[in-house]
């Protein structure tokens, strides 16, 4: 009887001190995928000798997060979320810890999947904690506040790594990356519950198949992925389209940090409009895909107008579908099994961050980069479309009843 109040009193009463140790768990995981990977490629030849080398690099970090985020958020649902947070965050640490030590190629590989898997570990962990530890009816705040540092994260990635390997190469950002992780374990660990593992009955892979398969989790999971697609299209192509159309880096570099600014500013105004109930998850999904979708299409827009005018839109649009999916997916799950969807919708994001860019690629090399922005905001559309026509028929419907 004491533990389930207590369980009850974490899980419903938690203070805001509680949260932004998870908070600064995203952070981490967005600030070590782009940091390390927007440096790279200005690295020496003993680090990275080819196109071929930089893109395994890259892909050793994603590669990691697609195939372990599943298998970890289960086993926070069996331990517990907090013992998982706290071990991903402490292996992140010892992997950037390596490279910053042993100064070789090899190393650095290792050190990059190892802080892939690590953060494998403690991103669905932490994003199972927020649900945890937040009462439904700020679940939208909540969230918003995660995915605003985790924006922050993929914002400053770039930039701060730069200053730290141009201060003293790419070993200081992996020994920064490190202290920077031992310091968010060591307040994760101070502030965060213990929050134990809820009881559950025993599931199949046919009852997990059932659940995944349900309205309420592909759905929130399919809008996430798809914001995702949009804003790495958004990230990597729009410099390409400034570039062609004769601006600077400068310019380009703005738009990509217009766009990461308003995703981060609109995601906690987006969750406190939804636990306000000014919004609904059906209603908020499908407006911020008609957004991103729009944002796609205004790509096509000649000059500087074809750069910020997508950048505030994508971001605009990712920025509500974050807080709003993760929200969407914390209340129709049961507490037992958060770990296991919140593992599984993350690679679902993952799947999307790196379909959006080949879907655009392949498109574009077989027409135009134009035709590659118009697929993915078609792609994007349908969901919104299917959403007007469903309410525009019951709405006929309800006047031929009337009438």
């Amino acid at each position: 009887m004491v533990e389930a109040a207590d369980r009850k009193s974490a899980d419903e009463n938690p203070g805001r001190r509680q949260l932004w140790p998870l908070y600064a768990a995203g952070f981490t995981t967005a600030f070590g995928a782009h940091g390390v990977a927007a440096s790279l490629g200005g690295q020496s030849s003993e680090a990275v000798t080819s196109l071929l080398v930089l893109g395994g690099l890259l892909a050793l970090y994603d590669g990691a997060e697609v195939l372990l985020k599943p298998l970890f958020g289960t086993l926070a649902d069996r331990i517990g979320a907090r013992p998982v947070l706290l071990g991903g965050l402490i292996a992140f640490a010892a992997a950037s810890a390596l490279y910053a030590v042993a100064d070789s190629s090899g190393w650095l590989w290792a050190a990059r999947l190892g802080q892939g898997a690590a953060a494998s570990a403690f991103s669905p962990s932490a994003s199972a904690l927020v649900a945890r530890l937040s009462p439904a009816a700020r679940h939208g705040r909540a969230f918003g506040g995660y995915g605003f540092w985790k924006s922050l994260g993929y914002t400053s990635g770039p930039l701060l790594g730069g200053v730290l390997v141009w201060a003293g190469g790419l070993r200081l950002l992996f020994a920064v990356m490190a202290v920077l992780a031992v310091a968010v374990a060591a307040w994760a660990a101070t502030a965060v519950p213990a929050v134990p593992p809820l009881p559950k009955t025993r599931q199949t892979v046919l009852d997990l198949g059932r659940r995944l398969a349900e309205r309420a989790f592909w759905q929130p999971t399919a809008a996430l992925a798809a914001a995702t697609a949009a804003l790495s299209v958004g990230v990597g192509f729009l410099p390409v389209s400034g570039a062609a159309a004769g601006l600077g880096p400068v310019a380009t570099g703005a738009t990509v940090s217009v766009l990461a600014a308003c995703a981060a500013v609109v995601q906690p105004a987006a969750g406190r409009a939804f636990d306000a109930g000014r919004i609904t998850t059906r209603s908020g999904l499908g407006l911020g895909l008609a957004v991103a979708a729009a944002g796609l299409a205004c790509a096509l827009l000649p000059g500087l107008a074809g750069l910020l005018v997508p950048a505030v839109l994508i971001g605009a649009g990712t920025g509500l579908i974050t807080p709003l999916g993760f929200a969407a997916l914390a209340a129709s799950t049961p507490r037992e099994r958060l770990g296991q969807t919140m593992g599984t919708a993350e690679l679902g994001r993952e799947l999307g961050d790196a379909g959006g860019p080949l879907l655009v690629a392949g498109v574009a090399t077989a027409a135009t980069l134009a035709h590659g922005y118009a697929a993915l905001a078609l792609l994007l559309a349908v969901a919104p479309v299917v959403i007007l026509s469903n309410r525009l028929r019951r709405w006929a419907d309800q006047r031929g009843s009337a009438a």
